[in-house]
């Protein structure tokens, strides 16, 4: 059974996020289908809201409605410890760990749909925030994937010849998984990672 035309195309929309499937989407545009007028328009106005009062921030690139953000002004933040990670929702994660310096997002512009592109990356900018705010280590926390890695690469190989500690995040085993279900690169990092207890 096909939907109307302007409900197939908010199911599409929907449909276009990431992590939103067929089902999820339908279920979506039904639902707002059952909320009041008012409450479809706020969402649609929160949304309209949202891309245009919210920028990347000029220093380090995290999403914000302030020019430099919040976590660039925090005083109370270590400026010696640089989080190079890929995007927005990384530096929440990691914040939400307790780590305490600041972070500069990549924002995966080095993506190319057909493979990497590491001359997207503003290596310049990454420079001129290390040197303003004498950054004694830089933490890179890019995705564990093949990207993630040639990135970490590149990052860590310019970076020391400035004479800078690099450092990148270690992997491992997840907390209350099953080793027989762990990937074979994941088990391996992990045991090449060990630790003396």
């Amino acid at each position: 059974m096909r939907l109307a035309a302007p409900l197939e195309r908010l199911v599409d929309e929907f449909a276009k996020l990431p992590g939103i499937g067929p089902k999820t989407a339908q279920r979506l545009a039904l639902h707002v289908m059952r909320v009041s007028q008012q409450e479809a328009a706020g969402l649609a106005e929160a949304i309209t809201r949202a891309k245009t009062q919210i920028i990347h921030c000029g220093i380090c690139g995290y999403l914000t409605d302030q020019d430099p953000c919040s976590l660039c002004n925090d005083t109370e933040r270590d400026d010696s410890l640089l989080c190079l990670v890929e995007e927005s929702q990384d530096v929440i994660a990691i914040d939400r760990t307790g780590f305490n310096g600041k972070f500069f997002v990549l924002n995966n512009n080095f993506q190319l749909m057909n493979g990497l592109d590491l001359r997207k990356i503003d290596f310049p900018k990454i420079l001129e925030v290390v040197e303003k705010r004498g950054v004694q280590e830089i933490i890179v926390a890019t995705n564990p994937t093949i990207d993630g890695e040639v990135v970490a690469r590149y990052i860590a190989e310019t970076t020391r010849a400035k004479g800078i500690k690099v450092s990148k995040l270690a992997y491992g085993l997840p907390v209350g998984g099953d080793i027989e279900y762990i990937d074979e690169i994941t088990l391996r990092r992990s045991m090449d990672g060990r630790q003396e207890i």
